[in-house]
């Protein structure tokens, strides 16, 4: 049997003849999931998942412990460099003094000198966990030697339902105070600092970055708004607006209002303020999350920073919330990741003359 910490899985057999349950012990942590083929057997198929490797299946005998490589499904075979990385699981005190998880990627061999890049990405939302999955458009930063992490603020669901509806309505505000968190613990441990370290949010997360960086404007280099709910005051609005009540609340509710007012990061921009760089991102063909709402936001902090760094609308016509179109997630996804670099000054994505 599967079970979780929230974050990484870990997988138990149960002995029909002693009555007795054992831990297995893994080939690697990770995302975990296990199936049989052929039910008149004990053979097991297990398939496995981490922030660092692609799923890979491995046939399992329960009666040995032993792991062997599956007959069916070969390992994937990455790029030397994917094999330089590990996983560091931490937890940082939040504002109010709870512990939040935080997973951080690096190279292996990575200074704790402050002089790294860093990408911090989370969303916070619905219950749902950011559990291990391998993803190379992320990794292919870590193997440029960019410090990646995934705070596991509340809103998710990575303590269970308590931790979910403490980032919810009007706890909500712990998801981007979490977030902020996770940030500082970065800076203190000397990962990195905040001219060098860029945040983003998709999505829902749209409310954790926009947030983020108008309660810290002083805290990252870049913010990236991807697809994101800028203007959570008229989210109940939009095409699919109704379904979004439940879990952030409706104006029409004195108390869920002043709740989504301090949700709404267009509402928070302020004149005079130095924003870090922003990009904000839409798909013109999003039925979730409309083109205006991470638009607005984006305008806002036009008008009001005085920073001089950049903030970008960039807008995908061949795209919706997401899409099954390779070439266009990669495409959009090297946008940002390259605004991010630059604005962080990161070597290789500086402007050359």
């Amino acid at each position: 049997m599967v079970h979780s910490d929230g974050i990484n899985s870990h997988l138990s057999k149960y002995d029909l003849r002693t009555k007795k349950t054992t831990p297995v012990i893994l080939p690697s942590t990770g995302s975990v999931g296990v199936f049989c083929l052929n039910p008149k057997t004990n053979e097991w198929t297990v398939g496995i998942t981490s922030w660092t490797k692609p799923y890979t299946e491995y046939a399992y005998n329960p009666e040995t412990g032993v792991f062997s490589p599956d007959k069916f499904n070969k390992a994937p075979v990455l790029p030397k460099a994917y094999s330089d990385l590990e996983v560091r699981e931490v937890e940082a005190k939040g504002h109010d003094g709870v512990m939040i998880p935080l997973s951080i990627i690096v190279k292996k061999g990575t200074q704790l000198n402050g002089q790294n890049t860093a990408f911090v990405e989370s969303y916070g939302a619905y219950g749902y966990s950011f559990t291990p999955f391998f993803s190379a458009l992320r990794m292919s930063l870590v193997t440029r030697g960019v410090v990646v992490a995934f705070p596991h603020v509340r809103g998710g669901s990575e303590k269970g339902q308590e931790w979910y509806q403490a980032g919810y309505k009007t706890t909500k505000p712990n998801t981007w105070k979490d977030f902020i968190s996770c940030a500082e613990y970065l800076v203190k441990e000397g990962y990195s600092v905040p001219g060098k370290m860029a945040g983003s949010g998709t999505s829902a997360g749209g409310i954790l970055i926009t947030r983020a960086i108008t309660e810290r404007p002083d805290l990252l280099a870049a913010a990236i708004c991807n697809v994101g709910c800028g203007n959570a005051m008229r989210l109940e609005f939009l095409a699919n607006g109704p379904v979004n009540v439940p879990e952030f609340g409706s104006v029409k509710d004195s108390i869920e209002c002043k709740a989504l007012f301090e949700m709404d990061g267009m509402q928070h921009v302020v004149n005079g303020t130095k924003y870090p760089a922003v990009m904000s991102v839409a798909g013109w063909n999003d039925p979730r999350v409309e083109a205006w709402q991470p638009g607005k936001f984006a305008a806002a902090v036009q008008l009001a920073s005085t920073s001089g760094k950049p903030t970008l609308m960039k807008v995908n016509y061949d795209n919706g919330h997401f899409t099954e179109d390779k070439n266009v997630t990669f495409a959009n996804f090297a946008d940002q990741f390259a605004f991010a670099l630059w604005q962080c000054g990161h070597p290789d994505f500086q402007m050359r003359n």
